[in-house]
């Protein structure tokens, strides 16, 4: 298996493995790199402007000052979720949390499943 978090400075590599476990946990599915981005699963999308590609179903990135959840497509605010998960903030298809240690890993799971089932609801979702 290639070495996934090699891209990830060696102080953040603990932490990217354990966001790693959580997401096969949510998702079942094994880690895929896209750019800099850990990514569980994909979906093809096509816009009506006739503007189409393919991106991951859901996975992290490790910033400098925090890690992104992405939670695609970001649709839904899941708001019972994020009153669980602990403090974070929002983006169009991210939620942004400084630390695994300040949140609710039961919470994540959750939001990791249940934008799963938005994307579903969208676009086809394939494992990977």
């Amino acid at each position: 298996m290639p070495d996934f978090f090699s891209h990830i400075a060696p102080e953040k590599r603990t932490l990217a493995r354990r966001l790693d476990q959580i997401f096969q946990d949510a998702t079942g599915w094994s880690p895929k790199l896209w750019g800099k981005l850990i990514g569980y699963g994909s979906y093809h999308y096509r816009y009506d402007s006739g503007r189409e590609g393919d991106s991951l179903a859901t996975g992290f990135g490790l910033r400098t000052r925090d890690i992104s959840l992405h939670i695609l497509p970001g649709y839904c605010d899941f708001p019972e979720i994020a009153e669980r998960l602990g403090p974070h903030r929002r983006g169009r298809s991210c939620w942004y949390i400084k630390s695994l240690e300040i949140i609710d890993e039961i919470a994540l799971n959750d939001l990791i499943q249940a934008g799963l089932d938005d994307l579903r609801s969208h676009y086809p979702v394939i494992g990977t």
